[in-house]
């Protein structure tokens, strides 16, 4: 009945091959939320090393100064005169206010800054810079000119000002409000949501279950059967160590859980424990010992032998290391993988940060990691938004302390907010696999007990990546098809952004996801592309589909959670997620 009626759901119209994909602007809920990457090795002296190329470019050809400053004095004239065609791009949402086309203060405080722009580049482009030394000036730069916008003050902000006449100066207090809130409450980070909407349990993290299983490193949660039979083979999901894992059950209209229990599959989901610094030892290999004590776990209860895993992020990192582990052991248990969002294979070029990314920086990073015992949420937090300052910091700070609102309350930003530590060995494991390239080198990469082979995996494979995803690009998703050992692997392109390509259920009208049906993926993205079909609707009614064929027969639904060795425990999501 769930294939039927996924067959039924699935939008299956073809119309128009993949260079058509539109751009679309990343809202503010996709373009906060986090993920662990390359990004986590990223160190200051990176930053410094950056600065201090173009600085000595600049002394052995003064030149090039003298050529930007020389064009921005052209720039200023035409500026004072009338004269200047600079202008704001249309799309740029800082500039969208009228006054910064039809009042001549705003409009010469916005080319002024545009001149700024031009002649930075400028700069940039006449230094003899290689193209990794030309990449990371141009980031670096990019982060100070976005800190010089005129938005970012109330003297050269437009709608804060009316805004501050309209409300009779109480936009200005509240907006003072929210900054010593953020001082005291934030650890001095502008807030990017307001939290007070939200309960875990009630309007967050709803879908009926049990924990199941509790150990020191983690939680194993088992959802309530929703149907009358269930798939005999069950779903296993491994989350990210970095936040927590109810995004897969984020509210009832956008839970992937919540779709799975309905469409009869017994699902399971780790919830991991938040390090503090006593479990800053906790590496790779305790993971995945984990994750094999949950794979124990869920075929007591189920009775199977063998359990369907999915992984997302940092999680489908795991996940791989776990397969090749259980692999090498010949413990044939893994059936189908489910990966989504998840880069294995980075290059240079992947992310707009990546030129930062050093090997000095990586071990930098390792040794401040170790220090501390754990890297705190919030750190992590901090870092990522200055490596994205327009939309992460300077439109909230535009948002709660200028304008005097409060920062939106979305779920998913919610979820974001709400961080975990991240153990010192665990991220020097991962910065280890990320230098050494171990997911792409087969048999070259000692880590959890065995030597990382992904050859050596052989079962099936679906593999989902965002259109707009800005943390872990699509085309770098793409890679991982080449990696494993399985020969059936299929590859979804999702029209969304990091976290909502996931988050992508039944009933949004703008869903459309894009494959392949010309066989296995080509090694060759651009090929994969050339025959990609669009497909109008939500992947997951596709996914249940593929996933169905993969999960046994159908039989009778258990009556609650749990067994007699496993009996079940607190409701879920448990209690690991509240700390």
């Amino acid at each position: 009945m769930a294939e039927k009626k996924a067959k039924a759901k699935a939008g299956s119209g073809k119309k128009k091959g993949l260079g058509s994909i539109p751009e679309t602007a990343f809202d503010a809920a996709n373009d906060a939320t986090m993920a662990l990457g390359p990004l986590a090795g990223l160190a200051r002296e990176d930053f410094a090393g950056a600065i201090g190329v173009m600085l000595r470019q600049t002394a052995v050809n003064p030149n090039s100064a003298f050529k930007a400053m020389s064009g921005l004095t052209e720039d200023a004239v035409k500026i004072m005169t009338g004269k200047s065609d600079l202008a704001p791009d249309p799309k740029d949402k800082r500039f969208m206010d009228p006054a910064w086309t039809f009042n001549p203060f705003f409009k010469a405080g916005a080319q002024y800054y545009l001149a700024v722009q031009k002649g930075i580049k400028s700069w940039i482009e006449d230094l003899e810079l290689d193209a990794l030394e030309r990449d990371r000036a141009n980031f670096v730069s990019q982060m100070v000119i976005d800190a010089l916008a005129p938005t970012n003050s109330l003297i050269g902000n437009p709608t804060a000002q009316k805004r501050l006449v309209d409300s009779g100066g109480l936009s200005l207090i509240k907006g003072l409000q929210n900054a010593y809130n953020d001082m005291v409450h934030n650890d001095g980070m502008v807030s990017q949501v307001n939290k007070k909407p939200f309960k875990l349990g009630e309007n967050i993290a709803t879908t009926p279950g049990k924990v199941v299983y509790r150990d020191e490193m983690f939680e194993l949660i088992q959802y309530t059967p929703a149907t009358e039979e269930v798939y005999a083979i069950p779903q296993l999901t491994i989350p990210p160590q970095i936040n927590k894992m109810y995004i897969n059950d984020l509210s009832p209209e956008k839970s992937i859980i919540k779709w799975q229990v309905a469409h009869g599959f017994q699902t399971f989901v780790i919830s991991w424990r938040n390090p503090t610094h006593d479990q800053g030892v906790w590496g790779m290999a305790d993971y995945i010992e984990a994750c094999r004590k949950a794979v124990d776990v869920v075929c007591e209860i189920t009775g199977s032998d063998k359990v369907n895993v999915s992984g997302g992020c940092s999680g489908g990192q795991t996940m791989s290391v776990l397969c090749s582990r259980m692999a090498a052991d010949g413990d044939d248990r893994i059936n189908a993988i489910t990966m989504m969002v998840c880069v294995l294979e980075p290059k240079p070029g992947d992310t707009e940060a990546s030129s930062l990314v050093s090997h000095n920086g990586i071990s930098l990073a390792k040794q401040r990691a170790a220090k501390k015992g754990v890297i705190e949420g919030s750190s992590l937090a901090r870092g990522f938004a200055w490596l994205r300052p327009n939309d992460l910091i300077w439109n909230y700070v535009i948002n709660n302390y200028l304008l005097g609102e409060d920062p939106p309350a979305f779920d998913i930003l919610f979820w974001n907010a709400d961080a975990t530590n991240l153990s010192a060995s665990l991220l020097g494991d991962f910065l280890e696999l990320f230098e050494a390239n171990a997911y792409a080198a087969p048999g070259t990469f000692e880590i959890a007990g065995h030597t990382l082979d992904l050859t050596k995996v052989k079962g099936d494979m679906f593999i989902l990546g965002g259109t707009t995803d800005h943390i872990t690009p699509w085309q770098a998703c793409y890679r991982s098809t080449q990696l494993f050992g399985s020969k059936n692997v299929e590859f979804v392109l999702s029209q969304a952004g990091h976290m909502q390509a996931i988050l992508n259920p039944p009933g949004n009208p703008k869903a459309k996801y894009w494959r392949n049906t010309k066989g296995k993926p080509p090694a060759d993205v651009k090929q994969w592309m050339k025959g990609a079909e669009e497909n109008t609707g939500s992947w997951w009614p596709f996914w249940t589909e593929w996933l169905a064929e993969r999960s046994g027969m159908k039989v009778k639904a258990p009556s609650g959670c749990g067994s007699k060795a496993y009996p079940p425990m607190e409701n879920a999501p448990g209690l690991y997620v509240l700390d």
